[in-house]
């Protein structure tokens, strides 16, 4: 005697299989925060970075003297043709926020924006767990620092809400992402170092991260007002 199978039946089978293969992958890669630490009305900065989320590349400019915006963008790109296996993301995000001089020398500043993002991600034939996901973030970003002709400093605490999705599966993750920025040079070009950890405040998300993010960069600033 042959029973019957509902389909209705199948479909927590399917669902569990889509959460075994997507959380398999990391998907969320953390980018590089970007803390301008204004000084003055009309002053730009330009930068380009590369290191743990790939290729990241920042605009921002201070519309008053405590008002700016920002945008940011995130890239990579690593496949590895023997293997098959390849990770390719991209990303962008505007905001805006506003800033204050304390002291001499001192900065502080809060920015809040939005993005949107897209990964996708291979790494093993086991369940052939291929990510192809969408995603969109919301994010506030403190950040605390100093300015010189030579240096420029900040601390971040970025909180992050990500929303991603892939088919039937949705989730959302918030991560508390503090990050220390080094700008070191000249006047108008500095090099800049970036180190930052991201730790999840919620305990499920379908979709792996990374903790760890790191960078490296140059940035142009053009506009700022230098005291002698």
């Amino acid at each position: 005697m042959k029973t019957k199978i509902k389909k209705w039946h199948c479909y927590p089978a399917l669902v569990c299989l889509s959460l075994t293969i997507v959380s398999c992958a990391p998907a969320y890669i953390p980018h590089v925060v970007n803390s301008p630490m204004f000084k003055n009305k009309n002053e730009f900065q330009a930068s380009l970075h590369t290191g743990s989320s790939g290729f990241d590349a920042q605009l921002s400019y201070a519309i008053t003297d405590n008002f700016g915006i920002m945008t940011n963008g995130s890239f990579i790109d690593h496949t590895n043709d023997s293997t098959r296996k390849f990770h390719k993301h991209s990303y962008m995000e505007a905001g805006v926020g506003y800033y204050k001089k304390f002291l001499k020398t001192g900065r502080y500043e809060v920015f809040g924006g939005y993005g949107l993002g897209r990964v996708n991600y291979f790494e093993t034939e086991l369940f052939y767990p291929y990510t192809s996901a969408k995603y969109r973030s919301y994010f506030i970003q403190p950040a605390i620092g100093g300015f010189s002709d030579i240096l420029d400093y900040s601390i971040a605490t970025r909180l992050i809400v990500i929303d991603m999705y892939q088919g039937p599966v949705k989730s959302t993750g918030v991560f508390f992402e503090p990050a220390v920025t080094a700008k070191v040079g000249f006047r108008y070009v500095r090099m800049i170092f970036q180190w930052g950890y991201s730790l999840p405040l919620k305990e499920k998300f379908e979709f792996t991260h990374q903790m760890l993010f790191y960078s490296i960069g140059i940035q142009v600033n053009i506009g700022r007002m230098f005291e002698h």
